[in-house]
């Protein structure tokens, strides 16, 4: 009698950037893996460093080391420890994607490109409302994907306010406090918008809070990993 068990394609994360996000995609990936065991689980190759230079130094204060040459280290590890592909749970970091792409032969699951996919493809947004680093929106990096969808981005009118909560959740501070400030937030700007989007993974991580509808980009990447590895699953016997 043979045992069968699923094999799928590996995926390597690069995180820590921040941890708890980086929890916070895994735990998302093994609720959506349909699964009636372990081996029916996607195999995920993990590095968490939170001591990755911080973006936000980098491209916003202009004081901070370039976390490039420490992307593309991790990248390459995780393809020579048997990757077939990359994700990575921080919109900020997809500011590098273009180097980190250059220095492997596997693909990155664009997190940003696959969530501006997601919204343009459903057709009912002209207006989207950003919950995002500073970073992220100073980059452009959802508002240039969107323009090829005729998307504009709206930013919030207290961006220090979501600054605040995004340092929040990195120091630890994610309860409930901390879940209705996202929540009110995102309430004040639904009658500047169509849709929402958590462009931030540490918001994120608090999303709970939001009693609107809203698309979340770490939701996203956990889907596409998990269909991902599910396109290279076979069925091995035992």
């Amino acid at each position: 009698m043979h045992s069968l068990t699923s094999t799928h394609r590996i995926v390597g994360i690069i995180g820590g950037m921040g941890p708890e996000a980086t929890v916070d995609l895994m735990r998302r990936v093994v609720a959506k893996t349909p699964a009636q065991d372990d081996q029916d689980h996607v195999h995920l190759i993990v590095e968490s460093n939170p001591k990755i230079p911080s973006r936000i130094a980098h491209l916003i204060d202009g004081t901070g080391a370039d976390p490039t040459p420490e992307l593309v280290r991790i990248a390459g590890n995780l393809q020579r420890a048997g990757a077939d592909a990359l994700a990575i749970p921080c919109n900020t970091a997809h500011a590098y994607a273009h180097s980190i792409r250059r220095a492997v032969s596997i693909p990155l699951l664009d997190m940003v490109n696959l969530t501006v996919d997601r919204i343009g493809l459903q057709g009912r947004a002209a207006r989207v409302g950003m919950l995002a680093s500073t970073a992220v929106n100073a980059a452009e990096l959802y508002a240039q994907a969107f323009l090829a969808h005729g998307i504009v981005t709206v930013l919030p009118p207290r961006q220090d306010e979501v600054m605040a909560l995004i340092k929040g959740v990195k120091r630890g501070d994610g309860g409930a406090g901390a879940q209705a400030a996202l929540g009110r937030l995102a309430l004040e700007m639904t009658g500047k918008c169509d849709m929402l989007l958590i462009a931030c993974s540490e918001l994120s991580v608090i999303a709970t809070g939001i009693t609107v509808p809203f698309v979340d980009s770490l939701d996203v990447l956990a889907q596409a990993i998990v269909a991902f590895a599910a396109t290279g699953a076979t069925q091995t016997g035992s």
